[in-house]
């Protein structure tokens, strides 16, 4: 074991000499305190060390201890549910423990080395397995099954497996390699966190991420196993926005990262998550969600290891075969983190004073996301779909960290302030996101939502874009200037905007829309324009037109429950059969 002195101090950089036998990427102990460490840099024997912990009151001449370990998780039953820092210490038992500040070098194991946990044995003695079969389960939580699987790097026959109740340490059952050795099996294996977990092959998405949130679905829908970005300025609405997506998207697991947020902002995640009954189970959202909790009064360094922290967990389940749904909040915090840490290694500067190798990290983290093929005899695919929030100071998305994501995330959700100004939440702009998933979702969206989808987004995008077109004359000579057809486009538009594309996060019914009635719902309103465009051409009053009485129900339509879907069409033949009337008295 490598041990050294402390060097120097430098807020959370800490260099020790004699440290020559280290590693790169090592978990050090420094000085007396035990205070957690990484090693981020080596010159001959003095190695730089990224401190976890608050480095207040530490003096040269010190101990470093290195551990000749890389920083790991540890992966196994007890995840779920868990509330972990950036560095997977577990929050609720150190609060048990010490109170509720948490202390420096406290040291408290991931996962509890006392439950017990019951495990069911499903492969069989004698049988030849490899990395990535599963030898048996534990039933984490009433929804997640969690699988015990054979270690990476580990294949042979399967000497032995008993089934009962043990703990994450215990050994539940041995494999014999070709080579005569004998693994032991436990429910918990350990895993280095900036080494990505492998697989057989990487897939082309083309299932859709359903959300429940009608701008996201609709107009710029994210792929199972795809990665987007949320920029958007201070108040925009990042954090809700995330928050809906983790309590509503259609995945097995949500591993939820506050990265250097506010700490009242990871409060209302802690107090909602529990209380939030999930759709599509009847349970607590919780029973499928890990938390990682890095607030901004949280050691900056700790901030960095985070994102890694949770894309490893995430990685753990992608592996079991499921869907996961992957929340970072933010990746700017993350990337301010790296920039302290730079100035701090008196590294040469890149644009804006972040490090030059910005741009690589975040395509590191977001390349680690994806439909994938996974290890083992099975053909089972696993999918980890990452949604990274990105703040831009002052809005500003000319700055290196929103350039460097754009470059890699294929969904931009862009969020303006001047839309949350005016109470429209979501505040996603319609006219600067994009997803570049769309066209290899179309085929998806025909086949199970309706042969008519696409048609009725592409013409409700266009409405939205002569809008803004439209717009501009308005503000120049009044609204009286337009023609009848145009006039009627404004209003439809306007309907889109508040009707549909608006929707109350806190509003028991509009919180949610299935994809059924996200379809009937722009179907009522491409159908009603079109409708009216026929009315205007039979030369009918624009007035007549929109002042219909079933008009105003398709403003409310938003608030239709689920299981009443079939007022839709009562909606769409009083339509018809109104502007058909009108018809009919224009020609007599």
């Amino acid at each position: 074991m490598s041990k050294g002195t402390i060097l120097k101090v430098a807020g959370p950089l800490v260099v020790a000499e004699h440290m020559r036998d280290a590693n790169m990427f090592d978990v050090v102990r420094v000085s007396d305190k035990r205070l957690i460490g990484e090693i981020i840099e080596m010159h001959g024997d003095k190695a730089s060390i990224q401190v976890y912990e608050d480095t207040s009151g530490l003096g040269t001449g010190e101990p470093v201890e290195s551990t000749e370990e890389p920083l790991s998780v540890e992966l196994g039953p007890g995840l779920i549910e868990g509330i972990f820092d950036g560095i997977q210490r577990p929050l609720v038992e150190i609060m048990k423990k010490v109170g509720n500040n948490l202390p420096r070098g406290v040291e408290v194991p991931s996962l509890s080395r006392e439950k017990k946990w019951h495990f069911n044995v499903t492969a069989e003695i004698g049988a030849y397995v490899t990395s990535g079969d599963e030898l048996g389960f534990v039933q984490e939580t009433d929804i997640v099954r969690h699988k015990i699987m054979v270690p990476i790097g580990v294949s042979g026959k399967v000497k032995s497996l008993s089934e009962g109740d043990y703990t994450v340490e215990d050994t539940v059952g041995e494999i014999e390699k070709d080579d005569g050795t004998v693994v032991p099996v436990k429910l918990m294996q350990k895993w280095p966190v900036r080494r990505g977990r492998p697989y057989k092959k990487k897939l082309s998405p083309d299932v859709p991420l359903i959300t429940g949130q009608r701008v996201i679905d609709a107009l710029f829908p994210i792929a199972k196993g795809g990665v987007a970005a949320i920029p958007g300025p201070f108040g925009s609405g990042k954090t809700v926005t995330q928050h809906q997506l983790a309590k509503w998207a259609e995945a097995d697991i949500v591993v939820y990262i506050g990265c250097g947020e506010r700490g009242n902002e990871m409060t209302d995640v802690l107090n909602e998550f529990p209380e939030l009954i999930d759709p599509h189970t009847g349970k607590s959202l919780m029973e499928r969600t890990v938390l990682i909790a890095n607030t901004s009064d949280m050691p900056v360094a700790a901030r960095e290891a985070s994102i890694y922290t949770g894309i490893t967990i995430a990685e753990y389940y992608r592996d079991m075969g499921y869907s996961v749904a992957l929340m970072a909040d933010s990746t700017s915090r993350w990337a301010e983190a790296m920039r302290a840490m730079s100035g701090r290694l008196e590294e040469m500067p890149g644009e804006e004073g972040y490090p030059a190798y910005l741009s690589s990290r975040l395509a590191e983290f977001y390349e680690r996301a994806g439909i994938v093929k996974l290890l083992g005899s099975e053909s089972k695919v696993g999918s980890i779909t990452a949604i990274g929030a990105v703040s831009p100071p002052g809005g500003d998305m000319s700055e290196p960290v929103s350039q460097a994501t754009l470059r890699i995330v294929k969904v931009f959700w862009g969020l303006s302030a001047s839309l949350a100004y005016k109470r429209h939440f979501p505040a996603i702009d319609w006219l600067t996101s994009y997803s570049l998933y769309s066209d290899k979702l179309s085929e998806w969206y025909t086949n199970n939502i309706g042969a008519e989808w696409n048609d009725y987004r592409a013409e409700a995008m266009k409405i939205l874009q002569e809008e803004a077109q439209l717009d501009e004359i308005v503000r120049l000579v009044g609204i009286d200037a337009l023609s009848p057809k145009d006039r009627l486009t404004m209003e439809v538009a306007k309907s889109l905007r508040e009707d549909y594309l608006h929707q109350n996060a806190f509003h028991e019914i509009d919180t949610y829309s299935s994809m059924k009635k996200q379809y009937l719902m722009l179907k009522l309103m491409i159908g009603y324009y079109s409708e009216a465009n026929e009315a205007l051409k039979r030369d009918c009053s624009l007035d007549d037109i929109l002042s219909i009485p079933a008009r105003e129900q398709i403003g409310r339509s938003k608030y239709i429950e689920e299981v009443e879907l079939s007022k839709f069409d009562e909606i769409d033949s009083a339509i018809r059969s109104q502007l058909s009337a009108l018809k009919a008295k224009e020609i007599f």
